[in-house]
């Protein structure tokens, strides 16, 4: 799974498995999302000293919730850039793909994040 986070030009971030299709010449025609769902950072309350100061809050939110489809083909010039999750996010997503199955598919799911 090539887990990545895109910033689209509507401002969202999207954690899905990020693939390229390209076309007989090697160029990309479109970018494959599997799984995508926005990932937003909660505002933290205000930490005392000698907590963690890099504790804080993501909201995993279904990206096109009314689709049907899991697999979305997003234009690549609707796509600022790619880059590599924290290792938190990243593992904190497998494990919701894992449990897809779950009853918590389709719901918004927080989790607090150390780093």
């Amino acid at each position: 799974m090539a887990v990545k986070l895109a910033v689209l030009k509507s401002g969202e971030d999207v954690v899905a498995d990020i693939k390229e299709l390209v076309d007989d010449d090697g160029n990309t025609v479109s970018l494959v999302f599997q799984n995508p769902v926005v990932v937003k950072l909660v505002t933290p309350q205000t930490l005392l000293e000698g907590e963690n100061e890099n504790e804080y809050k993501v909201a995993f939110i279904p990206w096109i919730p009314l689709s049907e489809e899991n697999t979305i083909a997003v234009q690549k010039d609707w796509v600022v850039t790619i880059v590599e999750p924290v290792e938190l996010v990243k593992t904190s997503y497998e494990e919701r793909m894992n449990g897809r199955a779950s009853s918590n598919v389709g719901t918004t799911d927080q989790q607090l994040i150390s780093g």
